[in-house]
């Protein structure tokens, strides 16, 4: 047994675990994140993409002893309280139908909003690439992160946001 420590969603965790313990294995059996799918356990669904220090990983392919000292979010955590932009464009464009999938590309398009906040529809497509969805078509995704994109530069923009910013 190896001690890790992480800090998922915010809370500290201390625990023992298997040197050959998957992360996605650890947030669920052990922490009790079931929002993290597990999906293929071979990295090629993506449905189990967290965020490891600010970047998506998928959580299958990274033992919980490399997560040591690191911080996780999980689509639990994404939101703080409320919907996350993401969140909501996804419900507002229909972009999921049975829902496997869709924590992993939220975390997945979380990702990429980061890095370009105000991706082409090319570039949504070329970001969630690592990310299947066996039922939507994708295109309801895509509008769904283009919504979120414009909603979060609505609110960056606004002159609440400015004011709050300045004080």
């Amino acid at each position: 047994m190896t001690r890790i420590s992480v800090k998922i969603d915010g809370v500290s965790y201390t625990d023992d675990v298997e040197p050959r313990l998957l992360l996605v294995h650890y947030l669920r059996d052990v922490v009790g994140k079931t929002g993290t799918p597990i999906g293929c356990d071979t990295t090629n669904c993506g449905a189990c993409t967290v965020h490891m220090d600010g970047m998506s990983v998928k959580s299958c392919s990274v033992l919980a002893v490399q997560a040591d000292g690191s911080e996780i979010t999980t689509i639990e955590g994404i939101a703080n309280g409320e919907w996350h932009p993401l969140q909501s464009a996804f419900r507002e464009e229909h972009a999921l139908q049975c829902g496997y999938c869709t924590p992993g590309m939220i975390m997945a398009a979380a990702d990429l909003l980061r890095e370009n906040p105000d991706p082409s529809e090319q570039e949504v497509r070329d970001g969630l690439e690592g990310n299947l969805c066996r039922c939507t078509g994708y295109q309801n995704i895509v509008r769904a992160v283009r919504r979120a994109a414009q909603s979060s530069q609505a609110v960056r923009s606004s002159p609440a946001t400015q004011a709050g910013a300045t004080s």
